[in-house]
């Protein structure tokens, strides 16, 4: 109920402008983003690569609503990317394509992500697009196959277990050698479109997990990003793995910024690759709720600086 609750009001964009204004809320939201700035940004990946630990840039942000704003949202990626060269930090990026104009219209997104891509490709990056709600999933991986039709090799898509069609959906990446992004999902979905049950998504997860190390998927050259903070899941994957093989350099285990820094540590001590999700940037409000709701035990940390305020 709680989760419910938390999702429903990270849509809501009246709360949105009066909670950012908060310190209290500001201080709480700074334990999952480095940062408004992306110097602070960097300076956090940088941390991170001291522990061995690779990075995803995000620079926070969804929906814009005109043309002027995802021409912005997409030139901020350039600098990211930019920043990324010029400090020789080990990240990549991560953006939505409804910050790149999606909802605005498709051939302004296309543009915006070929500008993206093509930098991306100068500098030898990657980007992932991040997965949205339902609603954004069939034009998500239809501009995600035009991209690679264009030759762009250099770009990859999430793909969210508690969807019901997401088997279907890796079937069709694994012909493209897809470098995916495996995640549990953090939207709210109705009953038709996604498990509603725990259980019921981490068995989606780990049924996705053997498609993707699958004896097809090895040979396209799928390389399996697995994100989440479920041990029980991560020590599935460690097991199958090894059982099975499987190098340590064909995929990566992914978390967040501020989440389970000691599973993170742990991790890339015994020589697996960790990549963190960094994210930074003013447009905190919808991505703090959305950490809520994949743990409400998160909102006491919320309320211990509601009490410092």
């Amino acid at each position: 109920m709680m989760r419910t609750m938390l999702l429903k009001l990270s849509q809501n964009s009246s709360l949105r402008e009066a909670f950012s204004k908060y310190r209290f809320a500001q201080r709480a939201a700074r334990r999952f983003i480095a940062g408004e700035e992306l110097s602070e940004a960097i300076a956090a990946v940088r941390e991170l690569n001291t522990h061995h630990i690779l990075a995803t840039l995000d620079h926070l942000g969804e929906n814009t609503t005109n043309e002027r704003e995802a021409i912005t949202a997409a030139d901020e990626y350039l600098a990211i990317l930019d920043a990324i060269a010029r400090t020789k930090v080990q990240s990549e990026v991560s953006l939505k394509l409804t910050q790149m104009g999606l909802d605005i219209g498709y051939e302004l997104c296309l543009q915006n992500m070929r500008r993206i891509l093509e930098r991306a490709r100068a500098h030898q990056n990657f980007v992932c697009i991040d997965m949205e709600s339902s609603a954004y999933t069939d034009r998500t991986l239809d501009l995600y196959e035009r991209l690679r039709r264009e030759g762009f090799d250099n770009v990859g898509p999430v793909i969210q277990a508690y969807l019901r069609r997401s088997e279907r959906d890796l079937e069709r990446l694994i012909e493209w050698g897809v470098r995916v992004r495996l995640c549990k999902g953090a939207y709210q979905e109705p009953p038709t479109m996604a498990f509603s049950r725990k259980r019921d998504v981490d068995a989606n997860y780990i049924k996705l997990l053997e498609m993707l190390f699958g004896p097809r998927a090895q040979e396209k050259g799928v390389y399996p990003a697995i994100a989440t903070h479920d041990e029980k899941i991560i020590r599935w994957a460690i097991d199958y793995t090894q059982q099975h093989k499987i190098s340590k350099e064909r995929f990566e285990f992914q978390m967040l910024y501020g989440i389970r820094r000691d599973l993170q540590l742990q991790l890339a001590r015994e020589g697996y690759r960790v990549r963190i999700y960094v994210s930074y940037g003013t447009h905190w409000y919808p991505y703090f709720m959305r950490r809520l709701a994949e743990r409400p035990a998160n909102v006491l940390f919320l309320v211990k600086n509601l009490i410092k305020g």
